[in-house]
């Protein structure tokens, strides 16, 4: 495969609202069991996931050489922090290079908007997810709002300094 083309783009661009669809999908399979058991906390479950275009201060969608959209990368600032989200490589391009990329685009941007760390909060059954921050030198936090209502909620950070 060629290079990896990272594109920033809207909130609303198609192809970003496409590969948020497919993460949600995703998602919503992986953590089906949990989610059905908040059940009076439904509504802070639902506030810690969402993220809409009036938050978003970056958006980055992968592109194949070919031109088919492959990731999706997101920013919103948390206090002093920027905060990574919805970081998504589709099943068929992951372990080639995609998510490094955005990763790499998304630090570079989070640099740009004057951001001193990126924060971020994966699931626990989402091991290549952890792996893929650990070896780019993200570090295990404290859980941080909202995604303390999460119980499978890790939150990782990495200095950008």
């Amino acid at each position: 495969m060629g290079q990896i083309v990272i594109k920033e783009v809207s909130w609303d661009d198609p192809d970003a609202v496409t590969l948020r669809a497919a993460m949600s999908q995703e998602m919503d399979e992986r953590y089906r069991d949990r989610m059905s058991g908040y059940g009076e906390q439904r509504a802070a479950v639902l506030e810690a996931l969402s993220v809409s275009d009036d938050t978003v201060v970056y958006v980055a969608v992968a592109y194949t050489p070919d031109g088919d959209p492959v990731g999706h990368a997101a920013l919103r600032r948390h206090g002093a922090d920027i905060e990574l989200k919805r970081m998504y490589v589709t099943p068929g391009q992951r372990g080639r290079g995609v998510s490094q990329a955005l990763l790499v685009a998304a630090e570079d941007a989070a640099r740009a908007l004057g951001a001193d760390r990126l924060v971020l909060q994966t699931g626990d059954r989402q091991p290549d997810a952890i792996t893929l921050y650990e070896r780019a030198g993200y570090a295990r936090i404290p859980v941080f709002p909202p995604y303390e209502v999460l119980d499978q909620s890790i939150c990782m950070a990495r200095d950008l300094r």
